[in-house]
């Protein structure tokens, strides 16, 4: 399946990696969908919402890619508390040799993350796929 063997080294790449992931898994896919506002004021986007046709089950996926250690680690403890705000179910997919091991093993650890690589295994049990 895509995404396997290749790295992605941008989280625009990451992003179109998960939305093609999760294409030729079947389920319907929208990019980029603006669903309100968040605390501050700005408008919140879902990088990606993936649905299952036949159940109408629906999952919104931030993606998050970091080539080096920086800022961007830090925000995502933020997108963690963001997701229980969606009106849909959420998970953050995230990618990059600059996500310190500390950082995931939080984002693992809340249940509400996985790594790139992993995901295809996760969508399948999420939208009940063989």
């Amino acid at each position: 399946m895509a995404g396997k063997s290749t790295a992605v080294t941008s989280g625009l790449e990451l992003r179109k990696a998960v939305a093609d992931l999760a294409r030729q898994l079947g389920l319907d896919v929208r990019e980029e969908v603006q669903v309100g506002r968040r605390l501050w004021g700005s408008k919140r986007k879902i990088d990606v919402i993936a649905t299952h046709r036949e159940g109408r089950r629906s999952l919104g996926l931030e993606c998050k890619h970091q080539d080096k250690v920086g800022s961007t680690e830090e925000k995502i403890p933020t997108t963690i508390a963001d997701i229980a705000a969606w009106p849909i179910a959420g998970l953050v997919v995230f990618a990059g040799k600059g996500i310190s091991p500390n950082m995931r093993s939080y984002l693992l650890s809340t249940g509400k993350a996985v790594e790139f690589e992993d995901l295809e295994a996760w969508l399948k049990l999420f939208f009940g796929l063989s």
